[in-house]
């Protein structure tokens, strides 16, 4: 159908209109204008008809813009995920990184003062092919860091050995696993390059319109197995000044999601919690530049391996620095590790596998029957704290192995006069992180508590470490007793031992650690139960094991010609 011009009103149609109207009758003059106002309305309707067509034959081809746009963006991500692994490492071994590494200062030692150090302190780096040595930082003051952060040396006389050889590759924003014995100073080993970083490199500005204001995603993300040491983490951490948020599961998300809103550098967390949230679209790890794991054996202990590769997978791939932190190194935490890292130093402090704390004085009592512990239990305390209730600055932390008896140990000693608090997984989170703050600031002086106080946890000033139960794994039983003797210090550990089914399967292993650390007196008290110790497999590992991977690649010890 044709569409008919718009009439014109010119000056001529307009007299003739006039004109004709004068020789019509009133009644038909009506009529006529009447059918004029249905043309009027009749070519409106034809315009407006048009104008529809017209806009919907422009969104019409808007749409087929951006579906040809988004074809060619699908085909551009597509060939790019193919070279991703080679653009990483390019990326980490070429190009600058996001955040530009600190300059090292140059290092003052010789070859052979640096050698000497290593062999001192039983230090072991592996270094990837064509990788630069790395240089201890034997002094506070050779590190090259802002100036802000050198508040956190303050109580430090210089850097304990694994801080001194994880620095200078972490600064140079290489990938570093750092493996070293409990209270060797790894949260500052690993907290100290992290906000460097950010104090370097200042995050882009917060999203601001009209509706909203969405601040800066973290840039740094540090996981944990524990609620309590990611709390601790959190804290020593927010003290040198740092953006931070502790994020864990067994209290209310509500404060958690707050803090968020309002912007945080570091997020340190559990991977539980983490998972939520990322779940509920409340953080977004997408510019975390800097993960960290902590106590990474751990983690792997407690079944974290899937939730940590699905949020190891939420963040930057390409630039992210990765730094894993162990005591030890069984097979699964190496396949961990090889899988997010790329091309990493590797610091070793000692051994590989877990010793005990060289600080520690360590005493074995042999029960024949487990009764005479609580008698036993009381006259140490008798001893350690004649006053009760006197203010004093040591501490003395005791394990149980289940829930019930530690709950049970409290009372009792509660009912002999003793100010003592609790910490085990009955507890109420809120409650927990009470009973360690009085523990921590000295307000009560006797901490009983499960294992979930045996991993991290760094409580100054803990004296004395009793062992009421013996643990399930040789390896607790060194996490356990390393809660003393931290920052330098000594410190003792007493461990009740009875003829328990797990304690003999045990008591092998236990009597090679106390002959590893100079206590061989204490190991012959042993000899009533079978030595025989089984091959080192990490058992609690097992659920990850794979046999398809090639570990055999030994370390090599850096030597200077």
């Amino acid at each position: 159908m044709a569409i008919e011009s718009p009439r014109l009103d010119t000056p001529e149609s307009s007299l003739k209109r006039k004109k004709s109207k004068k020789n019509l009758t009133p009644d038909t003059s009506a009529q006529a204008d009447l059918a004029g106002v249905d043309e009027d309305m009749r070519e409106k309707k034809r315009r407006k008809k048009e104008g529809k067509g017209e806009r919907k034959n422009r969104r019409g081809e808007k749409k087929k813009k951006r579906k040809r746009d988004k074809q060619l963006d699908d085909e551009a991500s597509a060939a790019t995920s193919s070279s991703k692994k080679e653009k990483k490492k390019k990326h980490k071994s070429e190009a600058a990184p996001s955040s530009p590494p600190l300059a090292a200062a140059p290092s003052l030692l010789t070859p052979a003062e640096i050698d000497s150090y290593f062999a001192e302190h039983s230090i072991t780096i592996t270094v990837p092919a064509g990788g630069a040595p790395v240089i201890p930082v034997l002094s506070f003051d050779a590190l090259p860091i802002p100036e802000a952060l050198r508040s956190a040396f303050t109580s430090f006389s210089k850097p304990t050995p694994v801080q001194a050889c994880t620095w200078p590759p972490m600064l140079d924003g290489r990938d570093v696993v750092g493996i070293a014995e409990t209270g060797s100073g790894k949260t500052l080993a690993f907290g100290i390059p992290a906000l460097a970083r950010l104090l370097s490199s200042p995050a882009p500005p917060a999203t601001k319109s009209k509706k909203f204001k969405k601040p800066a995603p973290p840039r740094v993300l540090i996981l944990a197995p524990t609620r309590e040491l990611a709390l601790q983490t959190h804290d020593a951490l927010k003290s040198l000044g740092a953006r931070c948020v502790a994020i864990f599961g067994g209290v209310p998300k509500e404060g958690q999601l707050k803090e968020l809103k309002e912007g945080a550098q570091i997020v340190v967390g559990t991977p539980g919690r983490i998972k939520d949230l990322v779940g509920d679209g409340a953080l977004d790890l997408g510019s975390v530049e800097c993960l960290v794991l902590d106590e990474a054996d751990r983690m792997l202990d407690k079944g974290f391996e899937n939730d940590i590769r699905t949020i190891v997978g939420w963040t930057k791939a390409e630039e992210r620095q990765t730094l894993m932190f162990s005591a030890t190194w069984p097979d699964a935490v190496r396949r961990l590790a090889a899988s997010f890292q790329c091309d990493p130093v590797r610091v070793t402090i000692g051994s590989d596998d877990l010793t005990a704390n060289s600080r520690v004085e360590q005493v074995v009592e042999v029960f024949d029957d487990d009764r005479e512990k609580d008698s036993r239990l009381l006259k140490h305390l008798q001893t350690l704290l004649p006053q009760k209730r006197a203010t004093t600055s040591q501490r003395i932390l005791i394990f149980a192995l289940y829930k019930k008896e530690a709950a049970r140990l409290e009372d009792t000693l509660r009912a002999k006069g003793f100010t003592i608090t609790g910490l085990h997984g009955d507890m109420a989170q809120q409650k927990r992180l009470d009973a360690l703050q009085s523990f921590r600031d000295g307000t009560t002086r006797l901490l009983v508590a499960t294992d979930v106080a045996a991993r991290g946890l760094d409580i100054p000033d803990v004296a004395v470490v009793v062992n009421y139960t013996f643990p399930l794994t040789i390896e607790d039983y060194i996490h356990r007793i390393g809660r003393t003797g931290r920052g330098g210090k000594s410190g003792k550990s007493i461990t009740f031992f009875t003829g328990d089914k797990h304690e003999r399967a045990l008591a092998g292993e236990l009597a090679g650690v106390l002959r590893e650390g100079g206590f061989a007196n204490e190991a012959q008290k042993l000899n009533k139960f079978p030595m025989s110790v089984k091959k080192k497999t990490h058992s609690a590992y097992g659920a990850f094991f794979r046999d398809d991977l090639d570990m055999s690649a030994a370390p090599t010890r850096i030597t200077f010609d």
